[in-house]
């Protein structure tokens, strides 16, 4: 059988699916053990990658069984769902690559007002910084947020977080841009595949039959 045969297209959609649901799995556990040994335990993002991995583990799943039984109306809803998959993960892969600085600080800026205070606690223990920004638009947040840390270090000669955070951020938006825009591209490749799959006859399948 050619490589552009039925059998081929079948192997790599699933060999594909089941690349997602070892990166789905992977996501679940690396939140799970950052939630278990107490890293920012309450932060709600931990909840949200875990549920991006379960997500992408359910359709993974889906694609799967639909390449195993060639089912039209299963390989049907994974290419949609994939295909809107990879518009939502390419506009967050780009965001996280176009970011400047400013902009890094104006996102931090927002997401600390709306943190709770066993958060903003759990965070400036976590990194040893009290407070996030100490400039004139932020300074009454500042110092409650001064009056408040607990962290281990002086307060007086504490950096704050915002800094910390800056000094990774660039580079994490990096890596997390690069690596988001890599699987969104093998995303279209699995949408393409399960095309390609769905419109081939099965050659062992009666003939007679509907496909």
């Amino acid at each position: 059988m050619v490589c552009g045969g039925f059998t081929c297209s079948k192997n790599a959609l699933c060999a594909l699916n089941v690349v997602y649901m070892l990166v789905g799995l992977l996501l679940i556990g690396v939140a799970a053990w950052g939630k278990g040994f107490g890293i920012v335990s309450s932060i709600h993002i931990i909840g949200g990658v875990i549920a991006v991995g379960f997500f992408l583990l359910l359709i993974a799943i889906v694609g799967l069984i639909g390449a195993v039984h060639h089912h039209q109306v299963m390989l049907f809803f994974y290419m949609v769902i994939l295909f809107i998959v990879f518009l939502f993960q390419f506009g967050v892969s780009c965001s996280c690559l176009a970011m400047n600085q400013d902009q890094q600080e104006t996102l931090m800026n927002s997401t600390w007002r709306i943190m709770s205070s066993e958060t903003k606690a759990d965070l400036e223990d976590k990194l040893d910084c009290c407070g996030l920004f100490n400039n004139t638009a932020s300074r009454p947040q500042f110092d409650v947020d001064v009056d408040l840390c607990k962290a281990s270090c002086v307060k007086s000669h504490c950096m704050t977080c915002g800094q910390k955070m800056l000094q990774h951020a660039s580079e994490a938006l990096r890596i997390l841009g690069g690596v988001g825009l890599f699987f969104s591209f093998t995303e279209i490749l699995g949408v393409w595949l399960a095309m390609r799959y769905r419109n081939q006859k099965d050659p062992r399948a009666n003939p007679s039959a509907f496909l």
